[in-house]
């Protein structure tokens, strides 16, 4: 339980444990999408891949990713856009992505995906879902806010499948939301007090949108219409 709390990511652990039980990580060379995946990343390292990069798409997030990790890191952390990144053609045995591209350009994505990844390669990605056709509009706000574009939770695999995927696994995550929203709140009332003023404004606009959607999925009922889901799939 105490390693769940220390990634702040929809499915925490959990994506990344059902993975390797399902996939030979061994001499693998790895591209890990979105920031926040550090933990995730030296996981990766230490189960034996042959390299990993991650990709963050802003300033903030490179420099964020780096503190995050230590100075003797083998993980190679880069920005760029991820529908459009330095890579060569069929560069990566395997390509996670834990709710990080889940968004208005994931069409985009998925094609620039598709490029890097080798013959057959593995993508690993963790969905943001809808779990209703319709949602209220505070959840619509949580969306639009984080440019997100949910796929519907039973479309899912058909929505890959069209894009010449072969869908190895999926499970539904949902249930992990619970935690991570919890941690989430747990941890900003713990550590707001700490920040400087200066602090606090520069993060102002994070600060607020955390504690909206935590407030929102724990206390609101945006748990009825939130989810999370895995997919492993193959490339055709």
């Amino acid at each position: 339980m105490q390693e769940a709390t220390n990634i702040f990511l929809p499915g925490g652990f959990k994506q990344f444990r059902i993975l390797k039980t399902k996939y030979v990580l061994s001499s693998k060379d790895v591209l890990i999408i979105g920031s926040g995946s550090e933990k995730i990343a030296e996981k990766m390292i230490e189960s034996g891949v042959n390299s990993v990069n991650l990709i963050v798409s802003d300033y903030d997030s490179l420099m964020n990713s780096r503190l995050n990790l230590t100075n003797e890191s083998k993980v190679i952390v880069k920005m760029m856009d991820f529908d459009n990144t330095d890579f060569n053609a069929e560069e990566f045995d395997l390509v996670y992505a834990q709710a990080s591209i889940s968004l208005l350009n994931r069409n985009k994505i998925i094609k620039e995906t598709k490029r890097i990844l080798k013959a057959e390669g593995t993508f690993c990605v963790g969905e943001i879902i809808s779990l209703a056709k319709e949602y209220p509009p505070f959840v619509k706000n949580i969306f639009d806010s984080s440019d997100i574009l949910p796929l519907m939770n039973d479309v899912c695999a058909s929505y890959y499948k069209e894009r010449k995927f072969s869908v190895l696994y999926e499970e539904d995550l949902s249930s992990s939301l619970q935690s991570f929203y919890e941690n989430t709140a747990e941890e900003l009332d713990k550590n707001i007090d700490k920040l400087t003023d200066k602090e606090k404004s520069y993060y102002k606009k994070l600060l607020h949108k955390i504690s909206h959607e935590s407030n929102a999925y724990l206390k609101l009922g945006a748990d009825k219409y939130i989810g999370f889901k895995m997919l492993i799939l193959k490339k055709n």
